[in-house]
C-alpha cells in the first residue's frame, strides 16, 4: 500500500485526505493544531499528526514513513511552512508537490497591499473602525494602528490559543468576535454594521476562504476592502489537477467529496 502525506491546512487539503482515505493509500495529514484535526473526519488508512513540526521533525517522519508522495495543501501566507517542507523533501529525497488555491479577483474599489506593514500605513491615514478577518497569528503586527484598542476589532477562531494572542495585542472582550466559519455574505454585512466598520481588511484567500462574500459584505455595509497580497507562491496544481496526477500515478479512482 502507497503512503501518502498531505499537509492539509485548508479545506483542499481536507478535501483530498478524504479522497484518498477512501481509496487503497495510507495518508498521513499533518495539520498544526487539535482544531484543524477535528475538521477531519475519522477515516480508515488516516493518521492525522496535529502539531506544528519543524524541518528537522519533518524530515524525520518523511525517512520514518518512506512516503511516495508529499503534498503541500497549507494556506498561501503559509510561506515559511512551505519552506520548510519543500526543504524537507528536499533533504530526504521524498517526491513533493504543491496544491495551489486560486485567488480572488480584487474588486473595484478595494486597496490592494503586499503585506501587513503596508495595510497598517494605509489606515492610519484614515478614521473609522476596522474589521480584521486575517486570524489571530500576526494580530500583532497590527499594533502600529492608531487607536488599535479602540479602532479594531479581530475576528478569530473559538479557541485559547486566538483569545490569548487578542488579549496579548491589548483588545478587550468587546472587540474579540470568536467565530467558527463559513461566513456567509449576510453575516459578513451584520458583523460590520454591528461593529460600526469603515474597513474590512482580508487575505486574497479565494474561493474556499470567503473571500467573495467578505468582498460583498463590504460593498453592502459601506467599508472600504482592504486586501493583503498573497506572498510568493511556489509553483504548483489546483485541487482537481492534484487529484487527476494521483488517479495517474497511483492508480486511483473515484471523485472529490463536494466542500
Amino acid at each position: 500500500m502507497d503512503k501518502l502525506c498531505v499537509f492539509a491546512g485548508t479545506t483542499e487539503g481536507r478535501r483530498l485526505v478524504a479522497f484518498l482515505a477512501s481509496q487503497h493509500v495510507q495518508v498521513t495529514a499533518c495539520v498544526a493544531t487539535e482544531y484543524g484535526a477535528s475538521l477531519l473526519a475519522p477515516l480508515d488508512h488516516l493518521t492525522v499528526s496535529a502539531r506544528r513540526l519543524t524541518q528537522a521533525e519533518m524530515e524525520v517522519l518523511f525517512r520514518a514513513q518512506g512516503f511516495a508522495l508529499v503534498v503541500d495543501a497549507t494556506h498561501p501566507y503559509a510561506a515559511a511552512v512551505t519552506e520548510n517542507i519543500a526543504a524537507a523533501c528536499a533533504a530526504t529525497g521524498t517526491p513533493y508537490l504543491r496544491l495551489l488555491r486560486e485567488g480572488g479577483q480584487v474588486p473595484e474599489g478595494a486597496v490592494y497591499v503586499p503585506d501587513i506593514p503596508r495595510a497598517v500605513e494605509y489606515l492610519n491615514e484614515g478614521t473609522g473602525n476596522i474589521l480584521l478577518t486575517t486570524g489571530s497569528k500576526e494580530l500583532s503586527l497590527y499594533n502600529g494602528i492608531q487607536d488599535f484598542t479602540d479602532r479594531v476589532y479581530a475576528r478569530v477562531l473559538p479557541m485559547a490559543s486566538s483569545l490569548a494572542a487578542c488579549q496579548g495585542a491589548g483588545l478587550g472582550p468587546g472587540h474579540i468576535i470568536a467565530m467558527q466559519g463559513p461566513f456567509s455574505r449576510e453575516l459578513n454585512t451584520a458583523l460590520l454594521r454591528f461593529v460600526q466598520a469603515g474597513y474590512l481588511v482580508t487575505k486574497e484567500d479565494g474561493g474556499p476562504g470567503g473571500f467573495a462574500d467578505k468582498a460583498a459584505a463590504a460593498r453592502e455595509a459601506g467599508a472600504t476592502l482592504v486586501v493583503i497580497g498573497r506572498p510568493p507562491q511556489r509553483e504548483g496544481l489546483s485541487l482537481s489537477d492534484t487529484a487527476a496526477l494521483l488517479c495517474r500515478r497511483f492508480g486511483l479512482r473515484g471523485e472529490l467529496p463536494e466542500p
